[in-house]
């Protein structure tokens, strides 16, 4: 397991999984991620232990998350990790508020962790395990090629049909558009079928099923700790434990499912990988 900073380029959070080595930086989303995570929670607890006042500290906590989204507006940096952590919690903040428990700001984080854990387990009944998806929609391409899909959507959805010019005939726009069409519908099968065919290898069922169940596990393992605290409102303990249990355990069961799916870089099994027509 490598340290090195992620730049733009390398992949983070999920998508470490397919690539061809693990970094625990890349993992959390770079020392700034971890940073940007970590920290609302931290100020919550150590503002609560300290003065036992919900407001000051739920104050001092959302203060955090907003001088996270301020700081990468002014240095032009991608805003969507910082809002997305203000979102939760702001959330928290005001179940908290209007509750007047201060327990209540890890309230969603509960329940966050008992749709995912019903989530996965539904994915491994129905033979579709969520690791596999994702690792295999990441390997083929079909990931990539829907969100672009999506986004050429958008556009032209955006972009008024415009006349033909003098140069061009109705005929041929025409023409150029169903081919268009001809070339996506051409590409998407393509893409589905290398995706899907990860279902067929039993080995890598095996695998993606049995690191379906660690992310299941992690999930279950939270709440085991964190209700019981919740529900007897030791709210420094609960706080620790969210801690405790966040980032370090999540970069902890990524590096295993890793370990667990990494492709296998033995001469027979790359060519038994390869489709048909390429082998």
């Amino acid at each position: 397991m490598s340290g090195t900073a992620p730049d733009d380029s390398t992949p983070q959070g999920m998508k470490v999984l397919a690539a061809d080595e693990f970094s625990v930086t890349d993992a959390v989303g770079g020392v700034r991620g971890l940073l940007e995570s970590v920290a609302p929670g931290l100020v919550f607890v150590v503002l609560f232990v300290i003065t036992e006042d919900l407001r000051t500290t739920l104050i001092g906590s959302i203060a955090i998350s907003v001088v996270a989204v301020l700081a990468r507006v002014v240095q032009r940096a991608p805003v969507t990790p910082a809002l997305s952590g203000l979102l939760g919690v702001g959330i928290g903040v005001l179940w908290a508020w209007r509750s007047g428990d201060a327990e209540d700001y890890f309230a969603l984080g509960l329940w966050t962790n008992a749709i995912y854990s019903v989530g996965l387990l539904l994915s491994i009944l129905v033979r579709w395990p969520v690791v596999g998806v994702v690792v295999e929609g990441l390997r083929s391409g079909f990931i990539e090629q829907l969100a672009s899909d999506a986004k050429n959507d958008d556009a032209s959805a955006a972009t008024p049909d415009q006349a033909p010019t003098a140069g061009e005939s109705g005929t041929d726009t025409a023409r150029a558009g169903a081919d268009d069409a001809e070339g996506a519908t051409a590409r998407s099968p393509g893409a589905f079928a290398r995706w899907a065919r990860w279902r067929h290898d039993r080995s890598l069922m095996r695998r993606y099923q049995a690191a379906t169940w660690l992310w299941v596990g992690m999930f279950v393992l939270r709440l085991a700790v964190q209700v019981p605290l919740y529900v007897t409102g030791t709210v420094g303990w609960l706080g620790t434990a969210r801690l405790v249990m966040g980032i370090p355990l999540f970069a902890l069961t990524l590096w295993v499912t890793w370990l667990l799916v990494r492709r296998d870089r033995s001469p027979e099994r790359a060519a038994a990988s390869l489709p048909q027509d390429e082998a």
